[in-house]
């Protein structure tokens, strides 16, 4: 190389070579190196990272007090009573707006299965004016009281699209009429009141039970009188005995007196008695099977003045105690004067 070539002349026609010099170093620098820092946490970082660990106090910091401060605004700006009274007139406005829409509104009212009287008496039952809005209408509320209605057993309220509030009405059925000291009522098979009447006439076709208490004894009363089938025709009533037992009233002034427990029992037995041996149409007052080990029964007034004028006693009169001789002769005497 020709750079390298030191030992030729320069008369040779060479040229010399290039001077390269040395890079030279920077010169250390003075200023001092920085300290580094500490990677290990302070003690109150640690303290903090190891409670945020803990659920309670994320809770806290995360919703806790997010909620609290926008309480705390809420709260701040609710406390001026302008701003309030603006806030819940905007809000009533809008939800009487959106309850008062076309589709919303009930603008008639069916009822099915309802007497005329039974019928009148849900519609004046109505607590608001027709057409209203169906937030208007409480069903439950208006259902309880349509049941406190004594005729009505059931009723199903529903409000159908269109606007149309339908009322299916089940009323009570009268089986029975029950005399009282205040009056005459219709009754059910269950014993719920019915109706009020004036008179027995008004519903000649219902057998008639009597006496306090024969209400809530009605079921009994009418399982009775589908017992008495025979002597169904001559049934006038049932009358309620102290309010714990029955006494079947027949025509002729017979009574049937029956026991506490087992009434049914006891009168298929008197029927039993009637149809073998025709007990019933015989001069027998009353007929007493209270005790079932020993049955009683007490003639009527004829039959025990026919027995006692064979034994020679005297009469016994519509009160029950004896008639004097005197003036049982005389009313013979004076029945036979007007015979002759």
């Amino acid at each position: 190389m020709q750079g390298l070539n030191f030992h030729r002349g320069q008369g040779d026609g060479g040229r010399p070579a290039p001077v390269r010099h040395a890079p030279s170093r920077p010169a250390p620098s003075q200023q001092p190196r920085p300290v580094r820092k500490d990677p290990a946490p302070s003690r109150l970082a640690y303290r903090l990272n190891r409670m945020m660990l803990r659920p309670l106090v994320r809770r806290l910091v995360h919703v806790g007090l997010p909620a609290f401060l926008a309480a705390l605004v809420a709260g701040i700006w609710l406390s001026d009573d302008t701003r309030r009274a603006n806030l819940t007139g905007g809000i009533d406005a809008i939800v009487d707006k959106v309850q008062h829409r076309d589709e919303f509104m009930v603008r008639m009212m069916t009822i099915e299965g309802a007497s005329p009287v039974v019928d009148k008496g849900l519609r004046a039952m109505l607590p608001v004016d027709l057409p209203a809005s169906s937030f208007d209408l409480d069903l439950e509320k208006l259902r309880e009281r349509v049941l406190k209605l004594d005729a009505v057993e059931a009723v199903d309220l529903r409000i159908k699209p269109g606007g149309v509030l339908s009322a299916v009405v089940t009323e009570r059925v009268p089986a029975v009429l029950w005399r009282h000291a205040r009056g005459i009522e219709l009754l059910d098979k269950t014993g719920h009141r019915v109706a009020s009447v004036t008179a027995r006439e008004v519903r000649g076709d219902l057998p008639i039970i009597s006496g306090e208490g024969a209400d809530r004894a009605a079921a009994e009363a009418l399982a009775l009188i589908d017992a008495a089938g025979p002597v169904l025709p001559r049934l006038r009533g049932l009358e309620r005995m102290g309010e714990r037992r029955w006494d079947v009233v027949l025509d002729r002034g017979q009574r049937i007196k029956l026991p506490e427990n087992g009434a049914l029992q006891a009168l298929e037995r008197a029927i039993a008695i009637d149809r073998a041996q025709h007990m019933l149409d015989r001069d027998i007052a009353v007929v007493d099977l209270r005790q079932q080990q020993r049955p009683v029964v007490r003639l009527g007034l004829e039959a025990q003045n026919a027995i006692r004028h064979a034994r020679g006693q005297p009469e016994l009169g519509p009160d029950g105690k004896p008639i004097a001789v005197e003036a049982t002769e005389r009313k013979s005497a004076n029945g036979k004067k007007k015979s002759g």
